[in-house]
């Protein structure tokens, strides 16, 4: 029982006698290591027990209580199961970095900067579920801008357009995403997918494959498990 149970249940027994309940207090003989009580003995050494308890708890400094009832809360720079704005908030922008975390976080902010943080990290998942699959380059960068019948897997890497980035909030955010998935952010909102599609699209493949989770504008998918066939 913890301390917060005990203390709890000797106030309510507290309250209850001092609001005048008489009712008879039975002591089991099967586990009472005294014996057999004597008349009034197990009224009176409860009572007793309560009222060493109650000053006991008394003599507690409130800000001790408090931190024994308050849930605790996830050490600064600790990051959370999935990734949330208050969290991306408290970490600092990163600076530089090397290649593969460019592309990371230059594929996030073409692909999914107008998506919620957790739209963002599921991007994220994918990219990296690429590289970890030895059917997709083995690199960030190589996965990014991989050409495949004759057109980018992500369109916006040849759509012939600039892909400068304004360093601003958005790539900010974004870049605090990248960080953090690439320094080991569980991918935990996909399911192992490698692939995903506007929410306004239907791809004749996402037949062919398990539809895995809906985040934001993007569907998510990964192949199906293959079995061993006879």
């Amino acid at each position: 029982m913890s301390v917060l149970k005990s203390w709890t249940g000797g106030a309510v027994l507290l309250l209850a006698l001092a609001g005048g309940l008489r009712a008879e207090v039975t002591v089991s003989q099967s586990n009472d290591p005294i014996g057999i009580a004597q008349p009034g003995f197990a009224q009176s050494s409860l009572v007793a027990l309560l009222s060493q308890e109650r000053s006991g708890f008394d003599s507690v400094p409130a800000s001790r209580i408090s931190a024994i009832t308050t849930a605790p809360r996830p050490k600064a720079g600790e990051a959370p199961d999935v990734l949330t704005e208050d969290w991306l908030a408290a970490q600092p922008v990163p600076a530089g970095g090397d290649q593969q975390f460019q592309c990371l976080a230059s594929a996030l902010y073409h692909e999914a900067r107008g998506e919620s943080v957790e739209g963002q990290q599921a991007v994220a998942e994918v990219i990296l579920n690429r590289v970890d699959d030895g059917r997709f380059p083995h690199t960030i960068c190589g996965v990014v801008h991989q050409r495949a019948g004759g057109s980018c897997q992500f369109s916006w890497a040849c759509d012939g357009r600039s892909d400068a980035v304004r360093r601003d909030a958005t790539y900010e955010q974004v870049a605090k995403v990248a960080r953090a998935m690439l320094d080991g952010m569980p991918r935990s909102l996909t399911d192992g997918a490698t692939f995903f599609h506007a929410r306004g699209v239907r791809p004749s493949w996402s037949n062919r494959f398990v539809n895995t989770a809906e985040i934001g504008a993007h569907l998510f998918y990964r192949r199906p498990i293959q079995t061993a066939s006879n």
